[in-house]
């Protein structure tokens, strides 16, 4: 009886001296060849500041699975609430997305949902290309409009298995107004997020949301409470929001910065890339770990230096960009320039904005001079 168990623990001896050497180191290879965990980058911004070019500089990237605002899912659908009590949904939103559990949709979608019932899907080279549409390869330059017209049919099951195929996932966001409600995220061990705040002159802003004020109707009633949107001072108003928002990321993101926050916070003024826009796309693809191709040093520039006007809300194609970043100096009235300037006058200060001081030195202000603090 005895010699019978000295033999059955042998036995168990021998079987786990072989599963010991013989699965053990195969573990541990299975481990070094484990693919790195994905990038992930949120483009932080504002309406009407640049951030869909912005956007697109990533999302042309073959590397890069690229969403525009896909919180405007959840703003349609509880557009009674105020941007505040919003918040969380659209964090819960980004968070899923980052981690291609595109299943989030599903409280903001019909169950008979397709891939083009996604906003802007378009503007993702990632769903115009393999597996999210086989009409183009990876490694194009894919414009929208073509896009739109040959890819739309695939269903929607496609954003999410594109997803997982990619190493980088980028948002571009403007429907957070503080940097607190993203630091659950930021020290979420299962995202390694990147930020990158893109700001634009208010002036600027002002005047492109002058032209685009039906577009934007619903989204001002969001950020600054339906009443407030009213009269004359309405604009003004939104834009005391939008510009405090900027504040107060800037200031957490770059002033009181958390631990958590180190490197991983990069502010980018929309002047200072229509001004050098190879450099400044090369300084966003470093802080993201992202190759800047030939092909993509190219594209960019050709975008940034078209002839252009830039007439076409939402639209992105080759422009003139730095005299369309200046256009407002031009087309603006003063007395809307200081209107502008009072209510977010902390905003520029902060961000290296120069006040104007009268209609002649915002005719005759050199771009230098205009925005000489950096």
């Amino acid at each position: 009886m005895v010699k019978s168990r000295r033999v059955q623990v042998l036995l168990i001896l021998v079987v786990l001296s072989f599963l010991l050497i013989h699965f053990l180191p195969c573990s541990n290879n299975t481990h070094m060849e484990e693919k790195p965990s994905p990038v992930h980058i949120l483009i932080l911004s504002s309406w009407r500041s640049g951030s869909s070019f912005t956007g697109q500089i990533f999302s042309q990237h073959p590397s890069v699975f690229y969403l525009m605002e896909p919180a405007w899912h959840v703003w349609v659908t509880m557009y009674q609430n105020s941007a505040k009590v919003l918040h969380m949904a659209v964090r819960d939103l980004v968070r899923s997305v980052f981690l291609c559990d595109m299943s989030v949709f599903d409280a903001y979608m019909s169950s008979q949902k397709k891939k083009s019932d996604l906003f802007q899907w378009e503007t993702s080279r990632a769903l115009c290309s393999p597996p999210a549409c086989d009409s183009f390869s990876r490694s194009d330059i894919i414009t929208a409009g073509n896009c739109k017209t040959i890819c739309g049919k695939y269903p929607f099951s496609k954003v999410e298995e594109a997803c997982k195929t990619y190493s980088h996932v980028a948002i571009k966001e403007v429907r957070f107004f503080d940097l607190k409600v993203l630091y659950p995220l930021l020290t979420d061990p299962s995202l390694n997020l990147k930020i990158i705040h893109l700001v634009r002159d208010p002036r600027a802003v002002f005047r492109s949301r002058e032209n685009t004020m039906a577009d934007l109707k619903r989204d001002s009633n969001i950020v600054a409470g339906s009443q407030k949107t009213k009269g004359e001072m309405g604009p003004y108003n939104t834009m005391q929001v939008i510009c405090k928002s900027h504040v107060e990321i800037y200031k957490a993101g770059s002033q009181a910065t958390p631990s958590f926050l180190k490197d991983r916070y990069l502010l980018v003024r929309y002047e200072d890339i229509v001004r050098d826009p190879l450099a400044r796309a090369a300084q966003m693809y470093r802080f993201a770990e992202l190759h800047f191709t030939p092909e993509l040093q190219k594209w960019v520039h050709n975008i940034t230096h078209g002839k252009g006007h830039g007439a076409q809300a939402f639209d992105i194609g080759s422009r003139d960009a730095l005299r369309v970043s200046q256009a407002w100096r031009k087309t603006l009235p003063f007395q809307k320039i200081e209107k502008v300037q009072n209510v977010c006058k902390e905003a520029m200060d902060l961000l290296g904005y120069r006040l104007v001081q009268s209609e002649e030195e915002q005719k005759n202000m050199s771009l230098d001079l205009l925005f000489a603090q950096n």
